[in-house]
């Protein structure tokens, strides 16, 4: 069984199953994270749009709302309805004709306002002044409705379903007498068409398949948008706080919105299926693209194991016929038969050849790294930056200002960096904050708006003379260790200043990233006062080659007041401040 096995093993079929098991991986991953991002995307942006439409479909709602609450105001504040109200609160009866009058300051209501049924004035006694015919108020509504009335004082109170019209919904408000330090008087109620609140908005583009249902205080179904659905359990959904619930066997997401206005909700159900539809679609897609991509790629595969394998071959033809010349073999065990034909054919002839071969290799192996050596000491600076200008240059002419300003920026960077022993190991302040100022400009290029910068210094101390290089390792930890551990923008801030004694350079490096916990700071603060190398990485490496560089330019200076002082806090950002002394003369 294992002999017929190991006529499959081949490099072939190796690199066959090899390939296509990285590419059904690679697939699998990459489908499996789009249609996840994709399928919460598509939740959330249909939740949003749900939420959207019940804001506007209850804005609607409060805009008629709104209207009528505004010319029930006016009828409760008009003069004559004031008159026969205090005259009735005074035991004056109004006659017949003072109520007909009425109509003239009621009849604004309906005049102004669609879908308003009747507007009915009684008396503080709850007696009907108008219409004209005698009724009383607890005949129309209960108790508990007019005393909520007078309790909210003048504000209009939406009750709901008439009792004695399921057509029609109820409205009440007080009447306060003006002219009796606003004590109660009368009320007005109104009755509305119920078709008024009916609900218009649709959801989708086919039309809707949602179902909006607006209930009362007491879990009456105003409005549905859809003839067929019967109330279900009103109760229940008003005062679930689930985002998902499930009715008659189907999943539905409810989004509520509740009005100020009146204390009624509008609830949205939405079919999870209908969310959920473009869903099974990208999954459809993705598995038909996976399954084309697996096609194409096997096939790919199997024409490139075959281009690599096929020279294979011919090899081991030529090392075969090597056998004539009388090479001992020597046995070699590999993965595939291809490689171990190989082996067994070449190590016949390395047995006699082994010493030539070596010395040839040493021998080549040592002039390569002559002519590497020869070449490498003939490249120039100058060469780079004569490359670096025609690559400037050329993004100019197309027009490419801002590659061409990073190419610029680190020409300049090279050019600073790169310089000979000795001559320019000092440098002005003015050019190391140059410096600086270009690396950062660099570094934005990376990450973008991610980072800001500032960098602030006295014009008085521009031809401060200082040694090379000493501000941007603190600068390069601000950005590594700092800005890129940072969830969003961070900023760099380089300050230069003068020590209180005016004998020294202080020089402020400041970042707003994560910052330094309280283990390490004390690990590197440790290590900058021992002169101890940090043992482990990001422990302050740079930070401690800029304390050492210190020690060998001012040694003799001084050394107490000389140096590097941290100061971090974790999620508030790193301080590094630089002292050195000021030198004076040539540099």
């Amino acid at each position: 069984m294992r002999t017929k096995l190991n006529r499959f093993n081949t490099l072939r079929n190796q690199m066959l199953f090899g390939f296509l098991f990285v590419m059904l991986i690679i697939l699998s991953v990459v489908g499996i994270v789009n249609f996840d991002t994709v399928s919460r995307l598509l939740k959330n942006n249909a939740e949003k749009h749900i939420q959207q439409t019940a804001i506007q479909a209850s804005g609607r709602l409060e805009a008629v709302l709104n209207q009528i609450d505004s010319l029930t105001t006016q009828v409760a504040t008009n003069t004559y309805v004031q008159q026969v109200l205090l005259n009735e609160s005074a035991g004056r009866h109004a006659t017949f004709s003072e109520r007909q009058s009425l109509l003239n300051s009621i009849k604004i209501v309906q005049t102004y306002a669609d879908g308003v049924n009747s507007v009915e004035l009684y008396s503080g006694s709850k007696r009907r002044l108008f219409p004209l015919d005698e009724g009383h108020l607890n005949s129309r509504i209960s108790q508990k409705w007019i005393d909520n009335a007078r309790e909210e004082k003048g504000r209009i109170v939406w009750i709901g379903i008439d009792p004695l019209d399921p057509n029609s919904v109820l409205a009440i408000r007080s009447v306060s007498l003006m002219d009796q330090w606003f004590r109660p008087g009368g009320y007005l109620l109104i009755r509305m068409n119920r078709e008024i609140f009916q609900i218009n908005e649709a959801l989708n583009e086919d039309g809707g398949r949602e179902t909006m249902l607006l209930a009362d205080r007491n879990y009456s179904l105003i409005a549905v948008n859809d003839d067929q659905v019967t109330p279900w359990r009103i109760k229940s959904l008003v005062d679930t706080n689930d985002a998902v619930v499930a009715i008659d066997g189907q999943k539905y997401m409810l989004v509520k919105q509740q009005s100020a206005l009146t204390g009624w909700t509008l609830l949205i159900l939405t079919p999870i299926s209908a969310i959920t539809s473009g869903i099974s679609v990208l999954r459809t897609a993705i598995l038909v693209s996976a399954g084309i991509g697996s096609i194409l790629f096997i096939l790919l595969s199997f024409l490139l194991s075959t281009l690599i394998t096929r020279p294979v071959f011919r090899l081991i033809k030529t090392m075969r016929s090597a056998r004539l010349s009388g090479l001992k073999p020597t046995v070699q065990i590999s993965s595939t038969i291809e490689i171990n034909e190989l082996n067994h054919s070449y190590n016949q002839m390395v047995e006699h050849m082994n010493e030539l071969i070596e010395l040839v290799y040493e021998k080549e192996i040592l002039q390569s790294r002559t002519e590497l050596k020869a070449l490498q000491a003939q490249i120039h600076p100058h060469f780079l930056f004569n490359t670096l200008e025609a690559l400037y240059w050329s993004l100019m002419e197309k027009d490419e200002d801002e590659l061409a300003e990073y190419v610029v920026a680190m020409a300049d960077l090279f050019r600073y960096t790169i310089t000979g022993p000795g001559k320019e190991e000092w440098v002005r302040l003015e050019d190391e904050l140059e410096h600086i100022e270009r690396y950062l400009l660099i570094m934005k290029m990376r990450l973008g708006d991610r980072l800001s910068w500032s960098i602030s210094s006295p014009p008085a101390l521009a031809s401060v003379p200082m040694p090379k290089l000493l501000i941007q390792p603190l600068v390069e930890n601000a950005i590594l260790h700092g800005i890129e551990g940072r969830i969003g923008p961070g900023k760099v801030s380089v300050g230069v200043s003068l020590s209180a004694d005016q004998m020294h350079l202080v020089v402020t490096v400041t970042d707003d990233g994560k910052g330094i916990d309280e283990d390490s700071l004390r690990r590197i603060v440790t290590a900058l006062q021992t002169g101890m190398t940090p043992p482990f990485k990001g422990s302050g490496m740079g930070i401690f080659n800029v304390q050492q560089r210190i020690k060998l330019y001012y040694g003799g200076d001084r050394p107490d007041e000389s140096g590097l002082a941290i100061d971090s806090q974790i999620h508030r950002g790193t301080r590094v401040s630089l002292t050195i002394p000021i030198q004076t003369g040539e540099m």
